[in-house]
């Protein structure tokens, strides 16, 4: 038995018919656009740009925008690719399954455990936050006790546990809800724009791209990784000003990916999956880039508040209306981000079970929802006690790294998958391959080397634990090493 056995990709779909766990078909190509952008816009946008412009790269964070959404780019044209081929939920996770063997793909469900767990406490811990200014502008102040910040987060407790309940209904249910938030989020953004636009002062854009100078109470666990292991001096602003500043607002594209884990849930896969994880992306840059001109126009990069800089910015301006405004989009769009990372983290954890990877009777299917029911409630739980009881709040590089660790591998398995099954139809194919898979791959890694060291320990950590549960578990209990329980019948290997 190989910890590189591979599933073959008709295995995969032939698994997905299983009558018990078996997803409803129910979404088109305009859900999973909503779907993408709902996680997508939000948890950046309207925690990290200002905290990127202050501290790393001032005006020149558009670049920084740019770039990684330019890494994001490579990445989703791989995506679509295994996506369209493999339209079987758990992302990169099956996709891999199929190319690179099963502790890869072991590897890639955790590391996307990690992106979408954390990322949702993350966020839902930036919801309560937005959602007590929101209150603070209308006159409502909530006791300190369960404030945010304060050991007992209840907001972010809530929130997670009504979304939870939301989730648990059904995936057209709540695109439903998550298409109406959407709407109002992305009017938030563009207000944000044409309406910050008429207060853009030309001189804050000068100079374009600070001099670089040393960082502030930096400790050498938060120094870069690639700067920690070649001696080089730790600089924030200039030009490695703007890669640091990419590296961590790349955290405001993560959730494009969580497209490609309802796969199974799509009415029309090979068509509908590429377009929605591309026309989510460009929608998304487009208008990153345009806020980030506007807020670095209408605030000096050095004056630009970290947390909640759209709000103070117009608040800067004499606009306190419009930042109440703002908080009640972001308190819209940050809902949608959860959601979405919820139900990412449940088709994950689904796929890994129907491998026998995990307990095979957490993937049992509600025949009444179609929904996996156990998986919903158990992250809603987990993700609902993160969020209120640790102090995450800081650990986006966390999110960004465990998802950077996944573009990596799904981007060296394109080729690899080209070569062993180049019979298998593509209904979208990543062009100039295996040219443009290389450079995502080099482009992601090189991202992971630019984040904090002690973010590499915690992901060393956090990947340790992963191997003791895999071989532990899942390598003697997987549907590839041949050991059928009663009742079950165990997937023929491929190799």
């Amino acid at each position: 038995m190989s910890v590189l056995r591979t599933k073959t990709i008709e295995q995969s779909i032939r698994e997905g018919d299983e009558p018990e766990y078996q997803l409803k078909k129910r979404l088109t190509a305009l859900d999973l656009t909503v779907f993408g952008v709902g996680v997508v816009i939000g948890a950046g946008i309207f925690t990290v740009a200002g905290r990127a412009a202050n501290q790393l790269a001032g005006p020149s964070v558009v670049i920084s925008f740019i770039i990684a959404a330019v890494v994001c780019g490579l990445a989703a044209l791989c995506y679509a690719e295994f996506a369209s081929t493999v339209p079987v939920s758990g992302s990169a996770y099956t996709f891999s399954y199929a190319s690179l063997g099963e502790l890869v793909a072991w590897i890639i469900g955790w590391d996307l455990l990690l992106e979408m767990l954390l990322g949702a406490s993350v966020v839902a811990q930036g919801w309560s936050a937005y959602f007590q200014i929101f209150l603070g502008n209308l006159g409502i102040e909530i006791p300190s006790g369960i404030a945010p910040g304060s050991g007992f987060d209840l907001p972010a407790l809530l929130l997670v546990l009504v979304l939870t309940a939301l989730v648990s209904m059904g995936i057209k249910e709540s695109m439903r809800v998550n298409l109406a938030l959407v709407a109002l989020k992305v009017f938030i953004v563009l207000f944000v724009i044409f309406a910050g636009i008429g207060y853009i002062n030309g001189s804050n854009y000068s100079p374009f791209v600070p001099p670089s100078g040393p960082p502030v109470d930096v400790t050498p666990a938060e120094m870069p990784l690639l700067q920690a292991l070649f001696g080089l001096e730790q600089t924030t602003f200039g030009v490695m000003g703007i890669f640091a500043a990419a590296s961590l607002v790349f955290f405001a594209y993560i959730g494009f990916d969580v497209v490609a884990t309802t796969a199974e849930e799509v009415k029309n896969p090979q068509r509908d999956l590429p377009i929605g994880i591309i026309a989510t992306l460009v929608i998304c840059t487009i208008l990153y880039a345009a806020t980030a001109i506007v807020l670095t126009g209408m605030v000096p990069y050095d004056q630009i508040e970290p947390s909640g800089a759209l709000a103070a910015a117009f608040d800067s301006v004499g606009k306190s209306g419009y930042a109440t405004l703002i908080s009640a989009g972001a308190v819209a769009g940050l809902t949608t981000v959860v959601m979405t990372l919820m139900i990412g983290a449940s088709r994950v954890i689904f796929a890994m079970s129907r491998d026998w990877l995990l307990p095979s009777g957490l993937g049992k299917v509600n025949p009444r929802t179609g929904t996996p029911l156990r998986i919903t409630i158990g992250i809603g739980v987990l993700v609902a006690l993160t969020a209120a009881f640790t102090p995450i709040g800081k650990l986006e590089y966390m999110v960004n790294i465990g998802t950077l660790a996944a573009f990596t591998l799904v981007a060296i398995a394109v080729p690899v998958l080209r070569r062993r099954r180049p019979d298998i139809e593509r209904p979208f194919k990543v062009p100039f391959s295996p040219v443009l898979p290389i450079v995502s791959a080099l482009a992601s890694f090189y991202l992971m080397l630019t984040l904090p060291v002690e973010t590499w320990i915690r992901f060393l950590i956090w990947m340790a634990i992963g191997f003791v549960l895999y071989f532990a578990y899942g390598y003697r209990r997987s549907r590839l090493a041949g050991q059928p329980r009663e009742g079950e019948l165990p997937s023929m290997t491929s190799t």
